[in-house]
């Protein structure tokens, strides 16, 4: 089962019977820091029984920490039990397992190895062998008696020379190494490697990023390839210190956006008040019932905020005044402050005055017709005198002549 904790890498684990045996004698133990395969060996009611006593000793005993002899004393109390087991009638004569654990600290790791159980390290995509067999095996490679390939298919590549449960006095071989972020532990017991190659193993700690799919998958393909044995793989990523990493990191990253918007809310707020303080230094002139008003501030809203408030109503109405002042006061005429504001209003009742003190131009017209009708009405009277006057020089002269004719007749 996959798992994951806040302390502890991810990891995955199986353990199977395989295709051939009866029973299952492998036991595991996936308990961050602490991870552990024992392959057990002694027949049925022996091998599953010296497994199992194995790793609930270790568990009982093993360190919480990346302590390679405080886990080597574990291993050892677990061989302890076991030959305790024998001699109190539990399981049989004979029975022992391997074991293969080890603790994951951070990027520390600790591992104590007996028998031929292995633990591998996968580090930027290459696979290493961690762990050294107790086997005959082994030996004979060490040797040079035999290579690896001829080792897989001798007929004693199942015999080994170390196991809990046969020498009170055996001691585990202990490793401790640093480990990085990004690389694999797999631990498991030989049901693995006598079925699969490295190169196999590999590509599919390689290539499958889950670790319990990484682990399901190692134990399938054994199976595939004969299935021998019981077969058990337990999977690691190291997360090492990266988690921490990424705590701090994302710390830092709260932190600075924290600080950004404390930032950000500190210019709005001196922004807004900076803007307020202006807003109350200025003023506009507006048009409202007809009159003219003084407003503080400024017209109109920003942000769904007011940034103004009636200073005064004045007497002017807004019809006294020129066209265009009144179209302009629609959408306030502004000024740099209130005083300004009332000079303003001041030239416009100056004007006003002006405007009432002057003659209208139809007053003016009025009075022009009515002098003109004066001199015609003279012109005509001087006229009809004219006539009269002509009239009566007429008839003196007509009398004038009457009479010289007279006196021609005498």
């Amino acid at each position: 089962m996959a798992a994951k904790s806040h302390t502890a890498p991810t990891f995955g684990s199986r353990t199977d019977i395989g295709c051939v045996r009866d029973h299952n004698e492998d036991s595991l133990i996936v308990a961050p820091p602490l991870f552990a395969v024992a392959d057990g060996m002694g027949g049925h009611a022996a091998g599953e029984i010296a497994s199992e006593i194995a790793v609930n000793t270790l568990a009982e005993y093993a360190p919480d920490r990346a302590d390679s002899e405080a886990l080597g004393f574990a291993v050892a109390e677990a061989n302890r039990a076991v030959i305790r087991g024998v001699k109190d009638g539990i399981g049989r004569e004979g029975m022992g397992c391997t074991m293969t654990a080890a603790i994951l600290e951070g990027e520390r790791l600790v591992l104590a190895q007996v028998g031929d159980s292995r633990a591998y390290l996968l580090h930027k995509g290459k696979l290493q062998q961690l762990t050294r067999d107790h086997s005959l095996m082994a030996d004979m490679i060490e040797a040079g008696q035999l290579t690896p390939e001829e080792a897989r298919y001798h007929p004693n590549r199942s015999v080994i020379t170390r196991a809990l449960g046969s020498d009170p006095h055996m001691a585990a071989d202990l490793y401790e190494l640093n480990v990085e972020s990004g690389d694999r532990l797999l631990i498991c017991s030989d049901g693995l490697t006598t079925m699969l190659e490295d190169d196999a193993i590999e590509g599919i700690l390689g290539r499958i990023a889950d670790p319990q799919r990484c682990a399901s998958t190692l134990v399938s393909e054994a199976n595939g390839a004969g299935g021998y044995d019981n077969t058990t793989t337990i999977v690691v990523d190291v997360t090492g210190h990266s988690e921490i990493r990424q705590k701090r990191s994302a710390r830092k990253v709260k932190a600075s956006m924290i600080a950004t918007v404390l930032v950000l809310l500190l210019v709005f707020a001196g922004a807004f008040f900076g803007f307020r303080s202006y807003a109350n230094t200025v003023a506009y002139l507006a048009n409202e019932n007809g009159k003219v008003v003084v407003y503080r501030g400024i017209p109109g809203t920003l942000f769904g905020i007011q940034f103004n408030e009636l200073d005064h109503t004045t007497d002017v109405s807004v019809s006294d005044l020129q066209p265009g002042v009144a179209n302009r006061l629609d959408d306030g005429i502004r000024v740099d402050n209130v005083d300004a504001a009332n000079a303003l209003i001041d030239e416009y009742k100056a004007e006003i005055e002006a405007k009432s003190a002057t003659p209208s131009e139809s007053d003016t017209d009025s009075e022009t017709d009515a002098g003109s009708g004066s001199s015609k009405t003279g012109s005509s009277t001087g006229s009809s005198s004219a006539g009269a006057a002509n009239g009566t020089a007429n008839d003196t002269a007509k009398s004038d002549d009457d009479a010289n004719r007279s006196a021609a007749g005498r």
